[in-house]
């Protein structure tokens, strides 16, 4: 797709690419995914595993201790396993969010998919995301992968982010738009 990043940059780009690199050497793509999408899961429905990922206050080795007891609950091992914990060691933690979308979207290259973003302000049905992937795969004449996300923030509707475009349709967006539009009346 046009406008799409081919190489993921900075620190989450650079360790999505080790790991993806690793993992296709490994044949564990789809593992790693799996393992991957459980911990995104787990960091949207955990505002104490959030606050331990993002925060600087927390030392290499308390983040790195909280989180193998994490990894071990939710039953992430392996190669997954071995990257967030180095991840932690070196004080990298704050990226993971990062680091799974980049990872996300070099195997979504590699397959021949487009990777999307979904933004919702609650957990979207099955229905619904079948009917967005469905709109998504029809207007891009591609198989779509897509990454959800939960941003209370918004207030309802959603944002959709495929490569560099993106469709704002929340709730938040057009309230600020009409204070805008009504400041500029009175």
């Amino acid at each position: 797709m046009a406008g799409e990043a081919h190489t993921p940059s900075g620190v989450a780009g650079r360790y999505a690419t080790a790991l993806f690199e690793l993992a296709k050497e490994e044949k564990a793509l789809d593992v790693v995914e799996a393992n991957l999408l459980r911990v995104n899961t787990a960091l949207d429905a955990s505002p104490d595993l959030t606050r331990l990922v993002k925060s600087p206050v927390f030392s290499a080795e308390e983040q790195a201790c909280a989180l193998e007891g994490v990894l071990g609950e939710i039953g992430i091992e392996g190669l997954t396993r071995n990257f967030l914990l180095l991840v932690a060691r070196n004080r990298r933690l704050f990226a993971v969010p990062d680091m799974i979308t980049a990872f996300r979207a070099m195997l979504a290259r590699e397959r021949g998919e487009t990777s999307a973003s979904i933004i919702a302000a609650t957990k979207l049905t099955e229905t619904q995301v079948t009917a967005l992937k469905q709109a998504l795969q029809a207007a891009l004449g591609k198989e779509v992968m897509l990454d959800e996300r939960i941003d209370p923030s918004l207030l309802g509707g959603l944002i959709v982010k495929v490569g560099s475009r993106m469709i704002d349709s929340s709730l938040r967006t057009r309230l600020n738009s009409l204070k805008v539009a009504m400041k500029e009346v009175g």
